[in-house]
């Protein structure tokens, strides 16, 4: 009988197995293979070099570009953290109604329904030269002429990233408070404590799981990421997803799959680091 059962549970998983080995196992190991080949100003060839990876990890450009990457990475996180807190908070807490509860998500999730490029692009007529914010503050008499740093500029990048990836910190943080026994909040406010003390002593060390489930998908959308970079910097500011692109519009593809390998165990590095701080298994 147990024989019978493994064979049964294999036969059960095989499913999975198989979508995850054709559309992730192979597409990463084909990107690795190339990462090593050789190319020239017209084609790749298959080889064994070490060249893309050494030209990668040596270049200037490529330690200036994953600085300027980490910090949209670390200012990002932090904006979606405190506005993510902060609406689960409210509506886990101070919403009493499932039914309010499940409306005011659904509000948050309104502006998910369109593309990514078309709520990234809806920013540009906002903050630009002569957008409503300018003319707006102008108008008030909080300035004198349009402010440049609006529009094509790391606040604009930032900006988009945080309207973009909110959600994905807000939906986590959310699903771990909503678990929180509301008996223990009540056992802290019987014992004395203030509601500071409750957030900072029982909420938020609760609240761990989510918050870096949230943390692994704002990390990992922001480390990937160019088209955001391009759009809402002018082209004035580089990521590594933009890196990578820029190799495969010149058709360097074993450069660009050497980049993406790179990229791809930076990015586990900063997961496996996050995932040492909580066990997240419990949440998932």
């Amino acid at each position: 009988m147990p024989r019978t059962d493994g064979v049964g549970a294999w036969l059960q998983i095989t499913p999975l197995m198989t979508v995850l080995t054709l559309f992730l196992v192979v597409p990463i190991v084909t990107i690795a293979v190339v990462s090593f080949w050789g190319y020239n100003e017209w084609s790749f060839f298959p080889d064994f070099t070490l060249e893309n990876y050494e030209y990668h990890l040596t270049a200037k450009v490529t330690w200036q570009t994953y600085l300027t990457t980490v910090k949209y990475v670390a200012l990002t996180w932090i904006f979606t953290v405190v506005i993510g807190f902060t609406v689960a908070y409210f509506l886990a807490f101070h919403v009493r109604s499932l039914t309010w509860q499940i409306a005011l998500f659904l509000v948050c999730t309104i502006p998910f329904w369109t593309s990514n490029i078309i709520r990234m692009i809806s920013w540009i007529p906002f903050l630009g030269r002569e957008g409503l914010a300018n003319n707006a503050l102008i108008a008030v008499g909080a300035i004198d002429k349009p402010l440049e740093f609006l529009l094509f500029s790391d606040f604009a990048v930032i900006l988009a990233f945080v309207h973009l990836y909110a959600l994905f910190m807000v939906v986590p943080i959310f699903n771990t408070m909503m678990r929180i026994d509301k008996s223990l909040i009540e056992a802290a406010r019987d014992a004395g404590a203030s509601s500071f003390q409750t957030l900072t002593n029982v909420i938020i060390p609760l609240s761990k799981p989510g918050i870096m489930i949230g943390s692994i998908f704002v990390v990992t959308l922001v480390m990937g990421d160019f088209i955001t970079v391009r759009f809402m910097s002018g082209s004035q500011s580089a990521s590594v997803g933009r890196l990578i692109q820029n190799e495969i519009s010149l058709l360097q593809y074993p450069a660009a799959a050497a980049s993406a390998v790179v990229l791809l165990i930076t990015v586990l590095l900063m997961i496996g680091i996050m995932m040492r701080f909580v066990n997240i298994r419990k949440e998932l």
